[in-house]
């Protein structure tokens, strides 16, 4: 069973935004689907009850500071203090310091901290009793975000030290950060060797808080600068060599936004769709780092939004496979279309809503498909813009966007971003059973199964006997039709649903023909031909539906 990771968030100093840091990361990992428990470890000065003192199920009847005290009277394993927090619908909770009354910590807290003896509860072995703490923590959540006490002192050396796999620093351009950002981290990798557990040397994400570009923007470059020279050494263990420690650490810069610097606030809550100088739109980059577990760095230098995408789309459960966008025109073929997908076990839908905003807030199926009829709407190109902005994955792979296009579509008049991808063609001939089948297979990176994929050509089948004219202009045209039927009636004998696939579309044009106005009527032979061929291929769709009907 994999486990969770355990990040300490730490800062050398003070108020450098590291606890907003933490509560807003943990609010958009729960949101992308992620199991979160946030500590409160920082025991002197502890807030993260504040951030989620709104969302908080109940407010905790005890903390870290219980932790210590449960492990003094004599408990093998901590009682559960984590409260639940509830964001978005995510799985997130919350270990406070200690107790929370009416918003505060009880009155209690601070003499329940004084009493604490740290360096008496380790002798004591209270190391082991965090350990069976971590593993349980680790084992019920996905992330455990730490918020640790700054500067260097026995709490913050549990958290930097014992406990986490992974450290997030966050500090603020000046000299009091920069002089002391890097040997933490060297003192910290030095008390993990003396540990008695397998600990590896830190990984460290370090992230700029609170930098002001808008006014001094030359004198800011120089400060950015300096401060990726300083934490250079911070990326050497995990950011791929190819991309600089300069760009990267643009990417960890968290903006300073006056109007967010007023009380405990969760903007990620409110910005639910970030524009690239609002503060979530950078917090999204920090968070999909930690989802990412720091991995693919280049493609996050390359394409921060498929980046954080990826890291969104973890777990992600759709209400539907696909999403069908055409114009109202096309409204019987798109139907047609999305009967066909659910037969062969597709989820589909045709998109109804011309609102750019609930497409920003709601993403119902996991891939797109544009019906296109001579040129992409206004709306289309909104739809595939924002499903591009919002779900592709670093592979490309993960959610797909297709193009179905009519044979009145000219591929060259396509916006570039969708000529690049792969079509598929509506033309004369070609029907919506057709589609849909290359849909499935392309969705499901696989052809349809025997059931799924007979039912969908032998529906096809009688649907292209059925629409065999009475009568046609040409009595040749019937020669044609006659050897068409009888292909299909051999490929039926032969079980062959490939070649029955590709002769049913034959029918289906030659049934189309247009003339000069004479009318030769269909052979009586012909006719009972056709018929019995639909009567055999219905008495086969019934059988294979009643099969899987009972699989």
């Amino acid at each position: 069973m994999t486990t969770g990771t355990v990040i300490t968030f730490y800062s050398y100093k003070g108020g450098v935004g590291r606890s907003f840091t933490l509560a807003n990361t943990a609010v958009l990992l729960a949101r992308w689907g992620y199991r979160v428990l946030a500590v409160d470890w920082d025991l002197e000065a502890p807030g993260l009850h504040h951030y989620f003192g709104p969302v908080l199920s109940g407010e905790p009847t005890g903390g870290v500071v219980d932790l210590a005290h449960d492990f003094l009277a004599g408990r093998t394993t901590a009682r559960r203090h984590a409260v639940r927090v509830d964001v978005d619908g995510g799985e997130l909770a919350l270990l406070a310091a200690g107790r929370v009354t009416g918003g505060r910590l009880a009155s209690a807290y601070a003499q329940q901290l004084q009493t604490i003896n740290w360096e008496e509860l380790y002798e004591r072995g209270f190391a082991t009793f965090l350990e069976t703490c971590r593993a349980q923590w680790t084992a019920e959540y996905d992330f455990v975000l730490i918020d640790s006490r700054t500067g260097v002192s026995d709490i913050a050396g549990i958290c930097t030290a014992q406990l986490p796999d992974r450290l997030v620093v966050v500090f603020t351009a000046n000299d009091q950060n920069l002089n002391d950002v890097v040997d933490v981290v060297q003192r910290a990798d030095r008390a993990r060797d003396r540990l008695p557990y397998d600990r590896p040397r830190h990984v460290v994400l370090p992230v700029l808080s609170r930098f002001d570009n808008r006014v001094e923007y030359e004198r800011a470059e120089e400060w950015r600068r300096r401060c990726a020279a300083v934490v250079a050494p911070l990326f050497t263990n995990w950011l791929v060599k190819s991309v600089p420690a300069d760009l990267m650490m643009r990417h960890l810069t968290l903006p300073y936004v006056s109007y967010w610097s007023f009380g405990e606030q969760l903007p990620v809550r409110e910005e639910r769709v970030p524009s690239a100088d609002q503060i979530s739109f950078a917090l999204e980059t920090v968070a999909a780092v930690i989802a990412q577990q720091f991995d693919r760095t280049d493609v996050l230098a390359d394409n921060r939004d498929a980046y954080v995408a990826a890291a969104r789309s973890h777990s992600r459960e759709f209400d539907l496979d696909l999403l069908v966008s055409s114009p109202r025109a096309l409204l019987n073929v798109t139907n047609q279309l999305i009967d066909e997908l659910r037969d062969l076990g597709v989820r589909a839908e045709r998109s109804v809503s011309g609102d750019p905003e609930l497409l920003a807030t709601v993403e119902p199926a996991e891939h797109l498909c544009l019906v296109v009829d001579r040129e992409v709407s206004r709306w289309q190109i909104t739809e595939a813009e924002g499903f591009l902005r919002h779900t592709l994955g670093p592979d490309g792979a993960n959610r797909q966007l297709f193009c179905v296009l009519t044979h009145r579509t000219d591929r060259s008049a396509l916006p570039g971003f969708l000529r690049s991808l792969r079509q598929i063609r509506l033309d004369w001939g070609v029907r919506p059973a057709q589609v849909a089948r290359a849909l499935h297979d392309l969705i499901t990176a696989k052809p349809a199964t025997d059931t799924d994929s007979g039912l969908a050509t032998l529906r096809g089948a009688v649907s292209a006997l059925r629409s065999v004219p009475t009568d046609v202009p040409y009595p040749a045209r019937f020669e044609l039709i006659t050897e068409t039927v009888g292909g299909m009636s051999t490929a039926l004998d032969d079980g062959d649903l490939d070649l029955l696939f590709d002769r049913s579309a034959d029918l289906s044009l030659l049934s189309r023909a247009q003339g000069n106005g004479a009318s030769f009527p269909i052979p009586a032979d012909l006719r009972a031909q056709v018929d019995g061929l639909v009567d055999r291929i219905d008495r086969r769709i019934n059988a294979l539906t009643d099969r899987k009907a009972t699989t």
